[in-house]
């Protein structure tokens, strides 16, 4: 696995356990998903994310969006 699938993969943990969060225990874990998404929108643009450093040093290869 490199580090764009991974970041994927997160990403989308991230919003279906915020998204079943926010129906079963209380509606403001939305704003956790809002978060995430907007978190990709800007990695998209600027090519930066905070999270390819973590798993750099996890020790996954980069892929093709963050070199």
């Amino acid at each position: 696995m490199n580090i764009d699938r991974a970041i994927y993969a997160i990403a989308g943990f991230f919003v279906v356990c915020s998204t079943l969060l926010s129906i079963y225990h209380n509606q403001n874990w939305l704003w956790f998903t809002g978060f995430v998404g907007l978190n990709l929108l800007q990695s998209s643009i600027t090519g930066f994310c905070p999270l390819v450093g973590i798993l750099k040093a996890a020790g996954l290869k980069p892929g093709q969006a963050f070199t």
